[in-house]
């Protein structure tokens, strides 16, 4: 701990110790760290947690900005109780403290009553111009589904992930490369299978030949996602965002089978799949049209299945990291170790194993694994 503190105190750009004249504010590194474990430990207890982000601006100009510093700090530290965690979430310019333990309120209550009270101790402590300058954000976790899938709120509540990516540029680059060229090649290569698909969906069933639907990919960024269609136009989806809730809350047993001998992961004998939309979905040849959301950078050739939002809105805490750990991708890991056999905390294991062990490498024996497992069609309907 020494170490830390003396470390930022060397690179904090306001200098002369003024971080380490605060006992208990801690510097961005064990801020984070404090944050990260707060998160896992909301995951197993199920309580939210919240984070206040204080962002000062840039330094004041007249020399005093060690002056606004300290007294930030000083506020800060006299509104918050012994429990809560302070410290800098960014060293330059934002401030952070994590409330946990909240009790029962709801949080709308609590985020107000936390907000008067930092409010009223930086107004006590600031003059009104210095106390403008001031912007403060309230984050929770686990994060509503709204601000989750806008992007805006979900970043600040895993900046060690963003950090872990910015770290890992040549990888991300190489990963991009692959997916630039794989997805262009493939496209080329399969012009006259895509063509032909077009054809048959056409001539099948009225409707577009294309399906698009909102998905969520890395860090909650909602994009369009591109597949053959393989239904009629006019059905109820009702049938899948009923499934997908026992699905995922594990009331569907993928170990089991119907009479016909099939797995039900997935709904075997769906009623909205028109005759062409059934062998496509078989030989997975509907999700060609990804290729193009790989080439525009919304998703990647391996990675997790991006979800519909309202399979997020029923995803357990820990089952989110799946869409921030990397970006969604056509293929991955649990697509080529069972498919649909699996159960559904199997399949996120999976997907967060494969980000812990994500390489160049790991993608090149998906990819090559990935043909085998379509061509058998086990697992798929």
């Amino acid at each position: 701990m020494s170490l830390l503190f003396s470390k930022a105190k060397e690179t904090h750009p306001l200098g002369n110790g003024s971080l380490t004249e605060f006992h208990g504010f801690l510097p961005e590194p064990m801020f984070l760290r404090a944050l990260c474990l707060e998160r896992k430990r909301a995951e197993r207890s199920r309580k939210f947690f919240v984070l206040m982000l204080l962002d000062q601006g840039k330094p004041s100009q007249n020399g005093n900005g060690a002056g606004v510093l300290k007294k930030t700090v000083s506020a800060i530290l006299s509104s918050i109780r012994e429990t809560d965690i302070a410290g800098w979430y960014t060293g330059n310019t934002a401030l952070g403290v994590i409330f946990a333990e909240l009790g029962a309120a709801d949080k709308k209550s609590i985020l107000t009553a936390l907000r008067a009270k930092v409010t009223t101790a930086l107004r006590s402590n600031l003059r009104a111009e210095e106390a403008n300058h001031l912007r403060i954000s309230f984050h929770c976790f686990p994060e509503d589904s709204e601000e989750g899938a806008a992007g805006r709120s979900i970043t600040k509540l895993y900046p060690d992930l963003v950090q872990r990516a910015e770290t890992r540029k040549v990888s991300r680059a190489i990963k991009r490369g692959m997916d630039v060229a794989g997805s262009s090649v493939a496209l080329l290569i399969l012009s006259p299978i895509l063509l032909a698909i077009a054809v048959a969906i056409k001539l099948s069933s009225p409707g577009s030949i294309l399906f698009r639907q909102k998905r969520v990919g890395q860090f909650g960024v909602r994009f369009t996602f591109l597949k053959f269609r393989s239904m009629y136009s006019v059905n109820d989806s009702r049938i899948h965002m009923d499934y997908v809730r026992r699905f995922i809350a594990g009331s569907v047993n993928p170990g089991a089978s119907e009479a016909n001998g099939k797995g039900i992961y997935k709904i075997t004998e769906d009623p909205r799949l028109t005759y062409i939309g059934r062998f496509l979905r078989k030989t997975s040849l509907d999700e060609l049209p990804q290729f193009l959301n790989v080439l525009k950078g919304e998703m990647s050739l391996v990675g997790p299945r991006p979800p519909i939002p309202y399979e997020l809105e029923v995803y357990d805490i820990w089952h989110r990291r799946r869409v921030l750990e990397v970006k969604p991708g056509i293929t991955g890991l649990w697509q080529v170790n069972g498919r649909s056999r699996l159960r559904f905390d199997d399949m996120v294991r999976l997907d967060l194993q494969y980000a812990r062990a994500w390489s160049p490498w790991l993608d090149i024996k998906i990819l090559l694994r990935t043909p085998r497992a379509v061509l058998s069609g086990e697992g798929a309907y």
